[in-house]
């Protein structure tokens, strides 16, 4: 009976177009024995340096030119080459075969290293052992290989209409602005001066995903983790943030008990020590989650960027903050696109920008490279008029999901009380709506101005 290695290396030989979509997706180590490890090492080299798949007598030669193999391990290749045949086998079956028998040796060859680190005798520390699960359980054949504009027309029509998982606001403006939400793999940023409401942005935008039965992940380094659940507190047990500490044991009980009920989501809250924690720990943290509570985040808060360490530039190199903030950011955007989820976190204006009306990029703090790699960037702005009408100021600085110039300014209500924002009438925004309004985004109506017409086809 012919073993499962065998059936993979004589397809390697025999079958190009298997070879050329299942020989990136297997490593060395997933074959057992020695000998079928140099077998596919040449098969392998070969094809990298010609561009083609060795036959049999080549294979024969290079293995006889090898020197550090025996003459019993030489015989043994000699043996096995020589029972290798073009028997022709069904192709799905077989791509479907090579990734299971793939996918089974990564997870086998991974709880060996875990036991192997559980039980001292490596160098990497347990912390790695969920990641490398993670990794193994992860392992599958992916062929695509680019998107071909000619031939593959009718696919991306169809991506035009399909409808794009977002995480909607629970705001009116930033809906339109977003053309209905935050999506998947992206980085969002607020820009704000101290004590204007970074924190409070998110965590209003957070109490709202949780009530719309989203997965939470609140990850803060600035302040305690009882310190943000207080303010999530005030904003979904409707209580001003002073009084939260004098409700009785039965009182907050009930409103906890209420709250459970009327969602399906879950809001976690990690704390780290500021400028301590980077993009590996989080992907750490998550893996951790997945694992023991089965808990996997459809959004994630970071509050807040600036003070985050980069997984790229060690603490005690001197590097400047252009890069090291550029460097966190790209990082906190790819884990965004790892994780599948988006990203929302804050930055901190310049000096200048502190109590400015009218914020723009260029008074973000430390570093340009942060809104050169965000997604979505808006700044929160604060005036003393604005404060005595409990209003808060959004400018958009940047906005990779619709058009900059529709609504780049607009209102928004603020109760600092309770940690909550909410929609302005519309008298309120009728002195900073931009021109253009015919182009707003509307996801009850489908009619927009016909930027086509007058064109003939």
């Amino acid at each position: 009976m012919e073993r499962i290695e065998q059936t993979v290396l004589r397809n390697l030989i025999f079958n190009e177009d298997y070879c050329r979509k299942v020989l990136p997706f297997i490593r060395n180590e997933y074959f057992d024995t020695r000998t079928d490890r140099i077998l596919f090492e040449e098969i392998s080299s070969f094809l990298e340096r010609f561009n083609n798949i060795p036959t049999k007598e080549v294979l024969s030669i290079e293995v006889d030119n090898r020197t550090d193999i025996t003459g019993d391990e030489n015989k043994i290749i000699s043996d096995l080459i020589a029972v290798l045949d073009d028997s022709p086998v069904d192709s799905e079956w077989l791509l479907k075969f090579t990734e299971k028998w793939c996918r089974d040796r990564a997870i086998y060859l991974a709880l060996m290293e875990s036991i192997k680190i559980a039980d001292g005798d490596e160098k990497k520390g347990r912390d790695a052992i969920p990641s490398i699960l993670s990794d193994a359980l992860a392992v599958s054949f992916d062929t695509h290989i680019g998107h071909d504009y000619l031939e593959d027309f009718e696919e991306r029509y169809d991506a035009y209409h399909r409808k794009e998982d977002k995480i909607p606001f629970d705001l009116e403006y930033f809906n339109k602005i977003t053309k209905g939400g935050l999506p998947n793999k992206t980085l969002n940023v607020a820009l704000a001066g101290t004590g204007v409401g970074k924190s409070l942005f998110m965590c209003h935008m957070a109490s709202s995903c949780l009530l719309d039965g989203r997965n939470v992940l609140y990850i803060t380094m600035e302040m305690a983790e009882e310190k943000i659940a207080e303010r999530i507190d005030a904003n979904l047990l409707n209580v001003p943030i002073q009084d939260i500490s004098d409700l009785p044991k039965k009182i907050f009980d009930s409103k906890v008990n209420s709250l459970s009920k009327k969602t399906q989501g879950k809001l976690i809250i990690k704390e780290y020590p500021t400028a301590a924690a980077h993009s590996g720990h989080f992907t750490a943290l998550l893996n951790e989650l997945a694992l023991k509570r089965s808990f996997r985040p459809d959004i994630i808060f970071i509050d807040y960027l600036n003070i985050c360490a980069s997984s790229r530039y060690k603490s005690n190199l001197s590097v400047n903050s252009y890069s090291y903030i550029k460097a966190i950011a790209e990082e906190l955007r790819g884990l965004a696109v790892e994780a599948n989820v988006p990203i929302v976190s804050a930055t901190q204006t310049t000096r200048s920008g502190y109590g400015s009306s009218d914020v723009e990029l260029t008074d973000t703090s430390e570093s340009f490279g942060l809104p050169a790699t965000a997604d979505l960037m808006f700044a929160l702005i604060s005036t003393e008029e604005l404060e005595e009408l409990g209003q808060l100021l959004v400018k958009q600085l940047k906005n990779r999901y619709n058009d900059i110039s529709v609504n780049r300014r607009f209102i928004l209500g603020i109760d600092r009380a309770k940690m909550r924002l909410y929609d302005c009438e519309q008298t309120a925004q009728n002195n900073l709506l931009d021109s253009g309004q015919e182009e707003e985004y509307d996801e009850k109506k489908s009619t927009k101005k016909k930027s086509f017409d007058g064109f003939n086809f």
